[in-house]
């Protein structure tokens, strides 16, 4: 669930993930204020740059960029027409 005062891009990254991944934790952070000024910045929604730090079974055996991977494939869509920058931190439960 987004915290009150989530945007709708953030909002909708919580959905994705949540539907495509079933996290046990799941942060979404919108970075996008520090970006003020700066290359993919939108003025308008004020949503452009995130932080997903997430907790998954589905990492479980997975490495690194086998992590990231999935996370991008659920935000397929978002991430070609709506987030300018996406950091990702995932790791599998008990890591």
């Amino acid at each position: 669930m987004p915290a009150p005062g989530t945007g709708p891009i953030a909002a909708e990254i919580t959905r994705r993930l949540t539907e495509a991944l079933a996290p046990t934790q799941l942060r979404v952070i919108d970075d996008s204020e520090k970006h003020r000024g700066h290359g993919g910045y939108n003025a308008q929604s004020g949503e452009s740059h995130f932080t997903v730090e997430i907790e998954s079974p589905a990492f479980a055996g997975l490495n690194r960029v086998q992590r990231q991977r999935a996370v991008n494939d659920a935000l397929r869509e978002l991430l070609v027409e709506r987030v300018h920058a996406l950091a990702i931190k995932a790791k599998a439960p008990g890591e």
